[in-house]
């Protein structure tokens, strides 16, 4: 099968430790549940066009791996979004910066330790 195939991702899914820690964090961020919710086995939240699954897994078993870049839609949302984390109590791994691969981005970790980028390409 070749890449061509493939349109966009339309979800992913991150084990979480706590349903209704992991949901707070992600509305703060702008999403919306539309499936399960707080002290659910399983939730998604709706991203855009795309999804962000939680899945419960007892505390020690919540899996850890690479980074989920989440796109915003300018510059300016970037600054904010990390403010907002800021605001609410939430410590972030970088600043927001601009790369030499043509991002404004930030990295934050949830409250499972999953890490996030929070970016938007620049013009």
């Amino acid at each position: 099968m070749q890449n061509g195939h493939f349109t966009h991702i339309d979800a992913i899914t991150l084990a979480v430790s706590a349903m209704d820690a992991a949901v707070d964090f992600y509305e703060l961020l702008g999403m919306r549940s539309v499936y399960g919710g707080r002290g659910e086995p399983f939730t998604t939240m709706a991203c855009g066009r795309s999804f962000v699954n939680l899945q419960a897994a007892d505390p020690g078993d919540a899996t850890r791996w690479g980074r989920v870049i989440l796109h915003v839609d300018s510059v300016a949302t970037v600054d904010a979004v990390h403010r907002t984390l800021l605001d609410a109590g939430h410590e972030t791994e970088t600043e927001p910066a601009d790369a030499v691969w043509g991002e404004r981005y930030f990295h934050v970790r949830d409250p499972d330790g999953h890490e996030l980028s929070i970016a938007v390409r620049l013009p």
